[in-house]
């Protein structure tokens, strides 16, 4: 199977030695996501705003790889603070409501930013 490995040039990506997506046949695996735009992080202090973000970051390296968000059956939210579970569910639900992925809400200590309060990865398959 061809694989395609696509990257928006994510100042770590580099670094790191990731793609943002790898599309591998009717499978796309996105790599967790932050809330970032012309390499600025979005919405300090907004768990709702980053994840709304993250979920538009998400959407269009889908398209890219030939998908949408209605392709999306899983996704893995990492907070850094739970107590947010409501803000980041809200902005989820908003996306997933007609789509209802399976899903995890991690609480972790810190992410590579501390700005950064949620991060999603999300697995999408092609029917």
């Amino acid at each position: 199977m061809k694989r395609q490995n696509i990257t928006t040039n994510a100042p770590w990506e580099k670094k790191v030695g990731y793609s943002r997506a790898v599309r591998i046949g009717n499978i796309i695996e996105v790599s967790g996501t932050v809330a970032i735009k012309d390499n600025e992080v979005v919405g300090i202090d907004d768990p709702y705003g980053q994840t709304k973000r993250i979920l538009e970051i998400i959407g269009e390296v889908l398209a890219e790889a030939g998908a949408g968000l209605a392709d999306v059956v899983r996704t893995r939210i990492y907070v850094t603070d739970i107590t947010c579970w409501q803000e980041v569910g809200r902005a989820h639900g908003e996306v997933f409501a007609g789509i209802m992925p399976a899903t995890s809400m991690i609480e972790i200590s810190q992410l590579i930013d501390p700005d950064f309060l949620v991060e999603i990865e999300a697995t999408a398959v092609i029917s």
